[in-house]
């Protein structure tokens, strides 16, 4: 059976690897335009394309999990080593699957990494806006701090610059 779905198999792992790469320079342009404070409409396009590689990539984890599901073999990363295994011993030359995987789940883990970074970075982004609009609009903000005790309190900031 493996001689059947290899074939299908070494494709898809180009395509998933093409779109991790894709995914990888959109999560880098989104890095630098957050570093550079560019602007939010080129943001909302990467975020776009990010979405569609992302479903690309969804298509492409869900056709390689019924792949190896046809070889009851589990849809993770050790299923997957299993399966280039089993071809390998089946005597499929594996060469380039075996590098494209290897390739294809190291950028993934660069993947996953910026983009936790870039999370981080709109999250703190996000924080300073929201707190410039309650200074301008008037509102007091509570900061939770700890007491010598352990236990938390809240205090007043400072004070607003504009009061109406």
């Amino acid at each position: 059976m493996i001689e059947k779905t290899y074939p299908i198999t070494e494709n898809l792992l180009i395509n998933g690897l093409n779109a991790t790469q894709k995914l990888l320079e959109l999560l880098h342009s989104e890095a630098e335009n957050l570093l550079q404070s560019k602007d939010a409409q080129a943001l909302t396009h990467i975020a776009a394309y990010k979405k569609e590689v992302v479903v690309q990539l969804e298509q492409f984890a869900d056709q390689l999990g019924q792949v190896l599901a046809t070889e009851q073999l589990l849809a993770n990363h050790t299923g997957m080593n299993d399966y280039l295994s089993k071809a390998q011993a089946a005597g499929i030359n594996i060469g380039n699957s075996r590098v494209n995987w290897a390739n294809l789940t190291a950028l993934s883990k660069k993947c996953r990494m910026l983009n936790e970074q870039n999370g981080a970075c709109i999250e703190l982004l996000s924080r300073h806006t929201q707190r410039a609009l309650q200074i301008l609009r008037g509102n007091s903000a509570l900061s939770s701090t700890y007491g010598p005790d352990g236990s938390t309190r809240s205090e007043l900031f400072s004070k607003t610059l504009i009061s109406v």
